[in-house]
């Protein structure tokens, strides 16, 4: 990967999944995140939104409408055609590297992990 494509960190890869279906607010993420993973992965609220941040500036997010909520605001994000992409090239970097290793393991006779 060039510098302006880095590899997304798990919490990001699950983050931008987890938008795949429409706009989420924060919470909504987190618990798509953790469904998708079967409870494996748990962002925590810091993580979430600092990752946000982070997307966001890097055009992989954006930031749609809020809307208030027993007294707090709640703010949904969504997918960008650029996240869509990130997206899809992470998902093919991981399906490639994972054949390596199940290549390999079927080659030796062995299960893969």
């Amino acid at each position: 990967m060039t510098r302006r494509n880095p590899p997304l960190t798990e919490p990001q890869y699950f983050i931008l999944a987890a938008l795949m279906d429409g706009p989420l607010h924060g919470y909504g993420i987190i618990k798509a995140a953790e469904q998708a993973t079967d409870g494996r992965l748990r962002i925590a609220v810091g993580t979430l939104y600092g990752a946000l941040e982070r997307m966001e500036r890097a055009g992989l997010v954006a930031a749609g409408h809020e809307e208030i909520v027993d007294g707090r605001a709640r703010r949904y994000y969504r997918l960008t055609e650029d996240g869509t992409e990130a997206l899809g090239r992470e998902a093919l970097r991981m399906q490639q590297a994972a054949a390596v290793v199940i290549g390999r393991a079927r080659d030796a006779g062995a299960a893969p992990a």
